[in-house]
């Protein structure tokens, strides 16, 4: 389905940038948008217009990334009445040793002490946007925008399950308040599933993921905070054991 109204989930990363590396930048938003899945396949951008307001560059700024981006296979442009920036129905495949453009590169040996850095990290980030999210008052929008991402992530297979997984755990960072917050979640993310890509998808695991989830928004929309940072606490410690099992 092609989403005309980008809602609170699929804007998350869409925010001014800073600093004197605009395009990189941009294109590094654009990016993880996509490859998070906030903005998922066949989906639309935002209007140019909206989108260069959005990230505070210029609309040239804008369409140089984007063109660089279709040209990697991520973006789509169309023209006419129903035209715009569409997420590509597929991605590029992150195949090891295979880089988005399609050059061989050496894979990346990722070490214990990385591995170790990125789960601490994550839990200090999302265990804290859980209980930040559960103590504030959350407008209906919110709280309709949190039990849908739930919704589409439970039953998903795949890639779909990455993406619609990914999006929910960052919404749940959007909900903490703390707009400074969500890039940083952002950047762990790429940084687990570039973990989880080196280990199987297990069926029973997707299942207790699915109901840890539910616990988690659940803990949530009824303000319990410390309920809800025990739930994900406990879902990122069954994260974990996989990774070490299978990485380390």
């Amino acid at each position: 389905m092609i989403d005309d109204q980008p809602g609170l989930d699929s804007g998350l990363l869409l925010r001014p940038v800073h600093g004197g590396n605009a395009f990189e930048e941009t294109v590094q938003r654009l990016l993880q948008t996509v490859r998070l899945g906030l903005i998922g396949p066949g989906e639309r951008l935002p209007a140019e217009r909206e989108l260069s307001a959005m990230l505070a560059v210029s609309r040239d700024t804008l369409r140089d990334a984007i063109a660089s981006l279709a040209e990697a296979g991520y973006l789509v442009s169309r023209r006419g009445r129903y035209g715009g920036t569409f997420v590509s129905a597929e991605l590029p495949a992150q195949t090891p040793g295979v880089d988005p453009g399609g050059e061989l590169v050496a894979r990346r040996e990722i070490g214990a002490a990385e591995i170790e850095d990125i789960l601490a990290l994550r839990e200090i980030l999302e265990v804290g946007a859980a209980r930040h999210a559960a103590a504030r008052a959350l407008t209906p929008g919110e709280r309709e925008v949190l039990w849908n991402s739930l919704s589409d992530s439970i039953g998903a297979t795949g890639e779909d399950y990455r993406r619609l997984d990914s999006r929910l755990h960052l919404t749940i960072g959007e909900l903490a308040g703390s707009a400074s917050l969500v890039p940083l979640l952002a950047e762990v993310r790429m940084r687990v599933n570039e973990l989880l890509d080196n280990i199987p998808s297990l069926g029973p695991n997707i299942a207790h993921s699915d109901l840890q989830h539910e616990q988690i928004v659940t803990a949530i929309l009824t303000g319990r905070a410390d309920t809800a940072a025990q739930a994900m606490t406990e879902h990122l410690a069954g994260t974990a054991l996989l990774l070490r099992g299978f990485l380390e």
